[in-house]
């Protein structure tokens, strides 16, 4: 494996070529990004395109060269609107414009939909915010993911509620999409393995926002603790009728529920939520810091939600992949996506398993005080 840095992989790839003694034709390479850039979950779609448009962007100012050629990276954006019926008819103009790869669908759901599109079209694919753990076990040969999977924040809720809260019983709600259903499902199966009871599976929808029936029903059965699985525009509203019924279960969500927004939308409701993040706390990823100072100062500090580290990095493991091959054609490049060893911003030691997911993820805990979320701890899969 070759491990190369978020800028040192460019300067190496330019340095090899600017050499040549005639200068042919540039070469286009096109990108395609989708997500749901519209409707509740906008903010975290946008978010996750301006990741990718950032990444682009610096390819773009490298002058980079194969084969002599300049290089000209082009991205396609589309909004499928976290919908899989338009996440496939958007995968099929991706493909139908011979787009290199593609960084998402930003939706479980909408990955789900596309990932043997992709797979039967030889074009790689790379999620960097879908989690459903079903997606790296479709046989998928084109699939990769740089971000964890909801097996391993699963393990990692059971693991906290057992070993620092001491719960024995539990209770589900989720949002019945594919992230939701997903998340909750391994949850359950990761609970019951540590001797916890599920003593309520509870399903509402991803545009609910009320859940006064649900909670009542669960305010009986006493939980100790709830999981919810769904994302931010629900958990906002749950967490605030928790508080208004007056449960006294402890509420944990995954990084679909954790965005940004969640305190500004939940209030003071939103110091019951501890949060299981895949990943690491934006200030302690190797270049966080860095990297959010400019993404602030092109697209203004109230944009950042979640993913956009992990669509830049998505974008740049793709860039390598080419870079390394000498050729934007996917059949030429995807063996050096199977061997990547990448450095980026969300993390050193980027690697993939065979079957495309993200080796050793990163989950973090976290709860909230004062409206801020606060990391308490950051543990590898599977301790």
């Amino acid at each position: 494996m070759t491990r190369t840095t978020p800028w040192k992989f460019l300067a190496i790839a330019a340095a090899s070529t600017f050499a040549a003694p005639a200068k042919a034709a540039a070469l286009t390479v096109v990108l395609g990004t989708s997500a749901a850039a519209t409707g509740p979950r906008g903010p975290v779609g946008q978010d996750f395109n301006n990741g990718v448009i950032l990444a682009v962007e610096d390819l773009n100012r490298q002058h980079l060269r194969i084969g002599g050629r300049d290089v000209v990276w082009k991205l396609i954006v589309e909004d499928d609107q976290g919908d899989p019926r338009q996440a496939a008819v958007v995968a099929q103009k991706f493909i139908d414009s011979k787009v290199a790869g593609v960084i998402g669908p930003d939706t479980s759901g909408a990955s789900y939909a596309t990932v043997r599109l992709f797979d039967a079209a030889g074009v790689p694919m790379i999620a960097a915010a879908s989690t459903d753990t079903r997606l790296a076990h479709m046989g998928s040969k084109t699939f990769f993911r740089v971000i964890g999977d909801d097996a391993g924040v699963a393990a990692a809720m059971a693991n906290y509620l057992e070993s620092d809260l001491h719960v024995h019983t539990v209770a589900t709600i989720d949002d019945r999409t594919a992230y939701g259903q997903g998340l909750a499902d391994a949850f359950a199966r990761a609970a019951k393995a540590r001797g916890m009871r599920v003593v309520g599976r509870e399903y509402t929808n991803d545009k609910a926002t009320d859940f006064s029936a649900i909670l009542t029903r669960l305010r009986g059965l006493q939980p100790e603790a709830i999981v919810y699985g769904g994302t931010f525009a629900q958990a906002a509203p749950l967490l605030r009728q928790v508080e208004r019924l007056g449960l006294t279960s402890v509420v944990l969500g995954g990084d679909g529920a954790c965005v940004q927004g969640l305190a500004r939308m939940a209030g003071p409701a939103v110091r019951r939520m501890v949060c299981v993040d895949s990943g690491l706390p934006l200030e302690r990823m190797p270049s966080g810091a860095d990297w959010k100072r400019r993404y602030d100062s092109r697209f203004g500090a109230e944009a950042f939600q979640a993913y956009s580290p992990y669509a830049y990095d998505a974008t740049m493991v793709l860039a390598q992949a080419i870079l390394r091959a000498g050729s934007s054609d996917p059949a030429k490049f995807l063996p050096m996506l199977r061997s990547t060893d990448y450095s980026g911003i969300s993390r050193e030691h980027l690697r993939f398993l065979p079957n495309g997911n993200l080796a050793h993820p990163d989950v973090t805990i976290s709860i909230y005080r004062e409206g801020v979320k606060v990391p308490l701890r950051v543990q590898a899969e599977g301790s």
